[in-house]
């Protein structure tokens, strides 16, 4: 009777040992792949206009200082490169800072996010307010007031230099080229370019816990 039972015990440890060999590749799969998740989740939920779970993949505090940050150093540069230019471009500069706050307000909300995530950030022009994604709209979006005297350098500018083209073009050139992974254990990078040469900015993912992750900054500096 003692032989048969521990023939039996025997038997059973390789299965166990092999269940949690298989457990544990599980979950290391699963937490490598969380960010794709949450970043997949999150776009599909801030197109949808779904607040309630965009909330649960953004952490609004921390996505507003950093679009308060980022503003205000494009902003800055843009008016250091307008130190002997177009004097038009350069007021029009100088009013952005000074709405700063209305701005961020406006990108902090899941419009601003399904935007961040479409391939439309913020320029910083006044009075400008997230566009809306073709996704999640049935008509042609309403395009924002022209600025005035922007002429001047930045990745928005490029594309026209017409005075009835917006830099806060609702619809984008073209689909963003979009590339995804992570810099360091508790960070996840999402970056988009329109094109070759044009300007690159990155939404940032980070960590919470083993396998949460939410959105709380952005690069508009790239």
């Amino acid at each position: 009777m003692a032989v048969s039972t521990r023939t039996k015990r025997s038997a059973t440890r390789p299965l166990i040992v092999t269940l949690i060999v298989i457990v544990v590749i599980a979950a290391l799969g699963f937490g490598y792949a969380s960010p794709y998740i949450a970043l997949n989740n999150l776009k599909r939920a801030a197109d949808a206009r779904d607040a309630q779970t965009v909330n649960q993949y953004v952490d609004f505090p921390a996505l507003r200082e950093s679009l308060k940050q980022q503003v205000t150093g494009l902003l800055t540069r843009r008016l250091d490169g307008h130190g002997s230019g177009n004097p038009f471009a350069a007021i029009g500069a100088m009013i952005g800072v000074a709405l700063i706050g209305p701005l961020v307000d406006a990108y902090a909300t899941p419009d601003g996010v399904a935007a961040l995530l479409n391939g439309m950030p913020p320029r910083g022009n006044p009075g400008e307010r997230p566009p809306v994604p073709p996704a999640a709209s049935g008509s042609a979006p309403e395009p924002a007031p022209p600025v005035a005297g922007s002429t001047g350098s930045g990745a928005g500018n490029d594309a026209s230099n017409g005075p009835t083209h917006s830099e806060n073009n609702a619809t984008p050139p073209q689909p963003p080229q979009t590339t995804a992974g992570y810099r360091g254990l508790n960070e996840f990078v999402v970056t988009y370019q329109h094109g070759a040469g044009d300007a690159r900015y990155s939404a940032i993912l980070q960590r919470e816990g083993l396998f949460t992750w939410k959105l709380a900054a952005v690069d508009l500096n790239e």
